[in-house]
């Protein structure tokens, strides 16, 4: 499950505010503020799985905790777009 401070990570890695955090993940602005703002997550899991999904499909990967480290949170790397290619070799751009 994630925690708060995962979640104001995320959003300051995606430049979101909460009201758009709030939008994207559907719940209501005061909830957001209400689960950011406490010690020990609390909220229904819906709600919580609605934050984290929409945090993921904006580009945030969560990290969990293990034995040496605390959890954690990055952005997923771009996948790399395929070189333009005309008969098999690639295009040069002209610069």
């Amino acid at each position: 499950m994630i925690e708060a401070a995962q979640i104001k990570a995320a959003r300051a890695l995606l430049g979101l505010g909460q009201v758009e955090l709030a939008k994207l993940a559907g719940v209501g602005l005061t909830t957001l503020k209400r689960i950011e703002l406490s010690e020990e997550v609390t909220g229904s899991a819906r709600t919580l799985w609605n934050i984290q999904t929409a945090l993921e499909a904006a580009g945030v990967e969560f990290i969990p905790a293990d034995d040496e480290k605390g959890p954690g949170r990055r952005l997923r790397r771009k996948k790399a777009k395929p070189a333009k290619t005309v008969g098999g070799k690639p295009i040069q751009s002209k610069m």
